[in-house]
């Protein structure tokens, strides 16, 4: 799990994949954290992002390092607790201006039966299951 932090930190900006209804949905984010042994992710609960993961939790996540990419399908669990949020927080101060541990709209996810794949034009895929 630590590789696919330490990968998606290196990108900086990853693309995360949701449904809306029968449209897929791509959109830029920049967030990830681990926190007691789980890879979080973090949104507002007011944007639509957050609605199609309630409404349908799987989700995919690709980033590409300008040498190897990564894809992570998993589960998107919301972890509503403070201490979650507060761990997303510290990891990333310039969220604090917007978001706050408790603030209502504050929404920290965690990765459950995820599989990602890092792999590129040259080498043998390798797969990392948490």
């Amino acid at each position: 799990m630590q590789e696919v932090l330490d990968f998606l930190k290196k990108c900086q900006t990853y693309y995360l994949a949701t449904i809306d209804g029968d449209q897929p949905r791509v959109r830029p984010f920049g967030t990830a954290n681990i926190f007691e042994g789980k890879l979080y992710i973090q949104t507002g609960k007011v944007k639509d992002v957050s609605k199609q993961m309630t409404a349908n939790p799987k989700i995919e996540i690709c980033a590409f390092n300008g040498q190897e990419w990564i894809r992570i399908q998993a589960v998107a669990v919301e972890d509503d607790r403070v201490e979650a949020k507060e761990s997303m927080l510290e990891s990333y101060p310039t969220l604090q201006s917007r978001y706050s541990a408790t603030d209502p709209n504050t929404q920290v996810l965690y990765l459950q039966d995820a599989v990602a794949t890092i792999a590129s034009f040259t080498g043998e895929p390798k797969i990392i299951k948490f």
